[in-house]
């Protein structure tokens, strides 16, 4: 697993700290330029949750125009020790070794990238406050669904079904590979 050379090079100094975790989970590239260009439209606080060893957090930064401020949380201290390195001489970036609620009480956030998880979590209810008004909330590793209700191993996808319709968020899922997808959701 090697990083290609035309990646920014915070992201290719992410990829060489999660070969050297021995992390193979981590943002896909095709994910990982949507988050940069997002983040290029954003002022203030951004956030993510489950920082992984960074590279998420580096697309997120090779955005970043001004005094914009990231700050991510990573459950794992060994993970999260491993993703400090890259931004070790960033002070636009933190890092926490700590769980993603610890994050609540430093938003509202411009920005927010998160793993699709457990619905209780990432779902709609559990975000909507951080996120301020007009702020996106991104959420990846979802599978392209074509059918409605969305449909994914045979159940309804409950999750991406929540955030495709609250009136709080005007949603979309984005196809960002053949067999990947994600969803950007605008607090209204």
């Amino acid at each position: 697993m090697s990083a290609p050379p035309d990646l920014p090079d915070v992201v290719s100094r992410a990829f060489a700290v999660s070969r050297r975790a021995g992390y193979a989970s981590f943002c896909r590239n095709e994910t990982g330029r949507l988050l940069a260009a997002l983040a290029a439209t954003r002022a203030g606080t951004m956030a993510e949750f489950g920082t992984g060893c960074g590279v998420g957090t580096a697309w997120l930064r090779s955005g970043v125009r001004g005094d914009v401020r990231i700050i991510t949380a990573e459950l794992d201290p060994k993970l999260a020790t491993a993703a400090a390195e890259i931004f070790v001489d960033d002070p636009q970036v933190e890092v926490l070794a700590a769980d993603w609620s610890t994050l609540l009480d430093k938003g509202p956030f411009s920005l927010l990238f998160l793993d699709s998880g457990e619905p209780t979590e990432v779902g709609v209810d559990a975000i909507a406050d951080l996120v301020e008004d007009g702020g996106i909330v991104v959420l990846d590793d979802f599978t392209p669904c074509e059918m409605w209700p969305p449909i994914t191993g045979g159940r309804v996808d409950t999750l991406r079904e929540q955030w495709l319709t609250d009136p709080r968020f005007t949603s979309v899922e984005v196809m960002v590979a053949s067999d990947a997808a994600a969803l950007i959701a605008t607090k209204r």
